[in-house]
């Protein structure tokens, strides 16, 4: 599912090589072109490797960076330390789609929003349990249907917008 987000994230943000690179940049963690490429192949493609949790996660903070800036007086990690944090931390669906709700400046009506865009319909109250602590007791789980669905909505939301039309000169 990481190879997934990070392929749909890509597409519906518009980014390239370079602007992905940058972004695990942004994260404090350099990774070589060659190792994106496979982890943006498909599936079945003789390159494909399964991207670790620890360096999705690290996009996704790159991408809150690239969007949003650093916070003030945060400290800048070593590779090696980046690393170490996001093996801490356990990839979930929530942890998605909050990272994703944070780097894009997302509301929850702007995220039911990019999921009706997907017809995809959900309530303010389910999609504020995906964001409370596990040990709440109106916590929910997100699935994996859901976050195809935002990727989907991104995709539709930010592709879609009019293109500047040419003027012929005569």
């Amino acid at each position: 599912m990481n190879n997934y987000c990070l392929r749909r994230l890509r597409y519906g943000l518009n980014l390239n090589d370079s602007m992905m690179l940058a972004i695990f940049a942004n994260a404090g963690y350099k990774l070589l072109h060659k190792e994106l490429k496979s982890y943006l192949a498909k599936e079945d493609a003789k390159d494909f490797i399964v991207i670790p949790d620890y360096l999705f996660i690290i996009f996704l903070d790159g991408l809150i960076i690239e969007k949003r800036g650093k916070r003030d007086g945060e400290v800048e990690l070593k590779q090696t330390e980046r690393v170490a944090s996001a093996k801490k931390q356990k990839l979930t669906n929530n942890l998605i789609l909050n990272k994703i709700k944070i780097a894009l400046t997302l509301t929850t009506d702007d995220l039911i929003a990019l999921l009706k865009l997907a017809d995809f319909r959900v309530s303010k109250s389910e999609m504020s349990a995906f964001f409370r602590k596990p040990e709440h007791r109106n916590f929910r789980e997100c699935g994996n249907q859901l976050l195809r669905n935002l990727l989907t909505g991104i995709t539709l939301k930010y592709q879609s917008k009019p293109k500047q039309k040419k003027k012929h000169h005569q």
